[in-house]
């Protein structure tokens, strides 16, 4: 018997806690591994619930971006930059430009490249903390640190000048509103606009970067603009977030905070620690069945939208023994927090080391740092399809 559309539980955007899965998201992974569930656009899909389930489902080909109706594709939210992840390409097409695309930009961040980036990483967290603190206590971390760490590296390895960069995170932030479609779309032509004209400039300025890559490869500007605005809309938000809710487990655990500064090995863990726990409740992909499915007890119909969560899954007690608690000696770790199989996030490595970086010399040189105002009233943004700080106050 299907259920009517109001008995359906309804997912909705609130900001995550921290350490903490929602009663409704609780009770949805208690109840089954896949539940049908409404979107916050009003929309029906199913939701992986468990660690397990989703872990296997990211290597499952028969769920991806191709829709036979686009237009009319259940979606998870309203947003047209995310509307254009959804194709109209047969399965086996969308299979192969999917594949095409990690060949293209995987050795930008294997783990050769990534190890010589790692002194130039550090070198951005070092001069990005020495403006920092020269502004003086209290500080906004989010605006002041997180942010510019996480858009000098990823801009540095994309290929945007840094005289470009005020304007791109004007562009981005309004391709992030869910209220205003209209704003949305005018932002969207902008952006790609942008984005292709410096991807016209590298062609007659090669430089060591993904837009040079890709135009190398024989893209045209209109294909290399919507892989380029992925990789900024996906990963710049997603690490600053991270940075940022790192920042205040750490701050808020100082035994496990010394013990990951004494041990480069223990600041490791700490960050895979930081990764599992960081997002709870606020990382969605969704994704279309490309056939009838059977997994996890139902039968997802082709055509059907799937919400692969990387969040609560990482809170699954049949996965993490007390999920709840932030321990940095947690082992194993196997969070999905970057994905897994066929979508595992390709800038991992390089993310691992912005954050040990970032996390490290932040506390080796602010010994003292702390959240200016109870953790309780810190403000996550709304409206947005990011999930992160509106600030992050800290004093030291």
């Amino acid at each position: 018997m299907t259920a009517s559309p109001r008995e359906l539980p309804s997912l909705g955007l609130e900001p995550p806690e921290f350490l903490q899965v929602s009663p409704l998201l609780r009770g949805l992974q208690e109840q089954a591994p896949i539940c049908r569930v409404r979107t916050p656009a009003g929309d029906e899909g199913w939701l992986v619930t468990r660690h397990a389930e989703l872990k296997e489902l990211l290597h499952d080909e028969r769920f991806g971006r191709s829709h036979p109706d686009p237009a009319n594709a259940a979606r998870y939210v309203r947003n047209p930059f995310l509307d254009l992840m959804i194709t109209d390409t047969d399965a086996d097409a969308g299979r192969r430009t999917h594949t095409e695309t990690r060949r293209l930009l995987t050795p930008m961040f294997s783990a050769r490249r990534v190890r010589e980036m790692a002194p130039k990483v550090e070198a951005v967290v070092e001069a990005a903390l020495d403006d920092f603190i020269a502004q003086g206590a209290p500080g906004d971390l989010h605006g002041g640190l997180s942010t510019p760490v996480a858009l000098t590296v990823l801009c540095d390895i994309i290929g945007i000048p840094a005289h470009s960069r005020g304007e791109l995170m004007t562009l981005l932030a309004r391709m992030a509103l869910l209220d205003s479609r209209e704003s949305v779309e005018r932002g969207q032509r902008d952006l790609f606009a942008f984005v292709e004209g410096l991807v016209g400039q590298k062609r007659a300025e090669p430089g060591e970067d993904i837009m040079t890559r890709l135009s190398e490869g024989g893209l045209p500007e209109a294909r290399v603009a919507p892989l380029a605005v992925g990789l900024l809309f996906a990963g710049l938000d997603s690490v600053v977030t991270i940075m940022d809710h790192g920042v205040v487990l750490l701050a808020g655990h100082p035994e496990q905070r010394a013990a990951a500064l004494a041990d480069p090995a223990a600041m490791t863990h700490a960050v895979e620690e930081v990764l599992r726990a960081a997002k709870a409740g606020g990382s969605i992909l969704p994704r279309y069945a490309t056939e009838d499915v059977e997994t996890g007890g139902v039968t997802i119909r082709a055509g059907d939208l799937i919400l692969f969560d990387y969040s609560l899954p990482n809170f699954d007690e049949r996965a993490f023994d007390a999920p709840e608690r932030f321990d940095i000696t947690r082992a194993p770790n196997p969070h999905l927090t970057f994905a897994h199989g066929i979508w595992h996030c390709i800038g991992a490595p390089l993310a691992r080391i912005e954050l040990n970086t970032l996390f490290t010399r932040l506390f080796t040189r602010l010994p003292g740092l702390r959240l200016a105002l109870p953790a309780d009233d810190l403000r996550l943004l709304e409206g947005q399809l990011s999930g992160g700080f509106t600030k992050l106050p800290v004093t030291w």
